[in-house]
């Protein structure tokens, strides 16, 4: 489900409602935009959850190039982000134009980095960890995999008495043909909220070198993350949690 909202200059977006099932749910919170920004509100019902994300600044006559790479799906049949199969990508899209990507991830959370089954206690930099230990692609070690990664910022914010996480990381990515510098870094933003045994994160990224133009409308993506009631079509993730088909 996809509507088009229209942010001005410094407009303040109260928290608005967005159509689910049979039933509108509020589901931002405040946020300011910086300049004129049209954004499109994805809803997953499989997965509950729902964002904004960029698609013109009518301003700049800019528009974003976003291809769906992934359309939402089941936890049990996504795609998993590494060998151990436990995170899992739900949706994703990009705009290979402008190197951006958004993608939505569902997985446990892992041991080593919140022991504790009270979600209330959990440190922000332990969420952000948890997350990036399992966002790798290559058949490493949990250590080794966070040396690719270097956490910026950690907060925590509760919304509707629930808490969500926020986090802002760097990671290293080889050169290419298209961005062949040596020292080459993806600039993401994140946000966590957990439901029923699993954490969901909406991640956000663009190249370094892009971040100033970029980063404020990817914020406002990671900003609009939220949870939804679930509906009749809402697959929770421990149903057939092996399942690749």
């Amino acid at each position: 489900m996809h509507n088009v909202l229209l942010f001005s200059k410094n407009q303040i977006l109260n928290a608005h409602k967005c159509f689910v099932g049979n039933n509108y749910v509020e589901a931002y919170a405040v946020m300011e935009t910086d300049e004129d920004v049209k954004m499109n509100t994805q809803v997953d019902e499989i997965n509950a959850y729902s964002f904004l994300y960029p698609v013109e600044l009518p301003g700049k006559k800019f528009s974003f190039k976003w291809v769906e790479s992934r359309k939402p799906e089941r936890y049990s049949s996504a795609a998993p982000l590494s060998p151990d199969a436990r995170q899992r990508i739900v949706s994703e899209r990009v705009d290979m134009i402008h190197n951006v990507v958004i993608s939505v991830s569902i997985g446990p959370p892992n041991s080593r980095f919140l022991p504790s089954k009270d979600k209330s206690s959990w440190d922000p930099k332990d969420v952000a960890d948890c997350i990036l230990s399992d966002r790798s692609t290559l058949k490493v070690t949990t250590g080794q995999r966070m040396t690719e990664s270097s956490v910026l910022d950690a907060h925590a914010t509760e919304v509707d008495g629930e808490p969500y996480w926020y986090y802002e990381y760097l990671v290293r990515k080889s050169p290419t043909k298209s961005a062949p510098e040596p020292n080459l870094f993806r600039h993401n933003v994140a946000c966590t909220a957990e439901r029923d045994g699993f954490l969901y994160s909406l991640n956000a990224s663009t190249l370094s070198k892009q971040w100033e133009s970029m980063g404020p409308f990817l914020q406002q993506t990671v900003a609009s993350f939220r949870l939804l009631p679930p509906t009749e079509n809402y697959v929770p993730p421990y149903k057939d949690p092996w399942r690749f088909w």
